[in-house]
């Protein structure tokens, strides 16, 4: 496998990041993941945490090379982290469980899956041209199917937050998964939360990311979401790719698989971490994301097979 990848969080107008991102790769298989988090602080950030670990951490046992029923592994998987951010509430006596959106993305045998749970999106782009866009698990998409409030509505609508499907919550997540598509030299997927595409016209993500590999294109849209937000706009975060052919040289940046072995795994996810501006308020500090991030684990282990 051959691919550029890029990957970037921002925390935009709001005063702690909850948006979460990870990808993990062997040498025939590639999982991306993305998670937008609900909740107070230290909430939200752990549910989309302990999403994205958990199906990181299923794929690095499972990818050997490659992973068997990839549709069925996405779905157990993101079911294990619902039920591990129930656990995670549970020890930790909350009196409201921590909730996440997920998206997320396998790629094996040249055929791309996803499957997500709320309003982050997955888009794909082949031969220039959007292909596919997950649709949102969320009121505002229920009330343009039924017609009864147009796109443009839809923008500016009071409900336009809220999510029917999600982890975290009572019941258990209706999980979307889509039919596997091939993925050929050149296409583009990205996966983002809605700080970036609430904030954009749909006819801008077509123009960059149809024209341009994610390593030009998503630094400029991450830039012009980060704009139109405001000093009020949401957390934003995009993780996409740019699929090559193996013997492509003109691709310096790529990341190439080729000489990985058999049992190779390489992964690249983020943890929580305290910011400087909110070290200086007081509201949280070392210790707590000390403990958060040990609570997470436990978690994870007791749900992972």
């Amino acid at each position: 496998m051959k691919f550029s990848i890029y990957q970037e969080s921002r925390r935009g107008g709001r005063k702690y990041n909850q948006d979460r991102m990870g990808y993990s790769y062997s040498r025939d298989a590639l999982l991306l993941v993305i998670a937008d988090g609900m909740g107070g602080h230290l909430q939200g950030e752990i549910a989309a945490q302990i999403a994205v670990e958990m199906l990181i951490r299923q794929f690095e046992a499972a990818a050997k090379p490659v992973v068997k029923e990839p549709s069925a592994f996405m779905y157990e998987a993101i079911h294990q982290a619902h039920d591990a951010i129930l656990d995670y509430a549970s020890k930790n006596q909350l009196l409201e469980t921590p909730r996440t959106t997920i998206v997320t993305c396998l790629i094996q045998d040249n055929m791309a899956y996803w499957a997500h749970v709320g309003d982050s999106r997955l888009y794909f782009f082949h031969n220039g041209q959007q292909q596919h866009v997950t649709t949102d698990h969320s009121r505002v998409q229920q009330l343009m199917q039924m017609g009864k409030i147009t796109p443009a509505q839809a923008l500016t609508h009071p409900d336009r937050n809220k999510i029917y499907n999600c982890l975290g919550s009572a019941f258990p997540p209706e999980v979307e998964l889509s039919p596997r598509r091939p993925i050929s030299h050149g296409d583009t997927i990205l996966l983002c939360t809605d700080g970036l595409w609430g904030t954009l016209d749909p006819m801008e993500l077509q123009q960059y990311l149809g024209q341009f590999p994610v390593l030009y294109a998503l630094p400029q849209l991450m830039d012009k979401a980060e704009f139109n937000g405001g000093k009020f706009g949401d957390n934003l975060t995009a993780l996409g790719i740019t699929w090559l052919e193996e013997d492509d040289l003109n691709q310096s940046t790529a990341t190439s698989t080729l000489k990985m072995t058999d049992n190779d795994v390489n992964s690249q996810l983020e943890t929580i971490r305290v910011d400087d501006d909110l070290k200086a308020t007081g509201e949280v500090s070392d210790e707590d994301i000390e403990k958060a991030i040990s609570d997470i684990q436990k978690a994870i282990k007791r749900y992972t097979k």
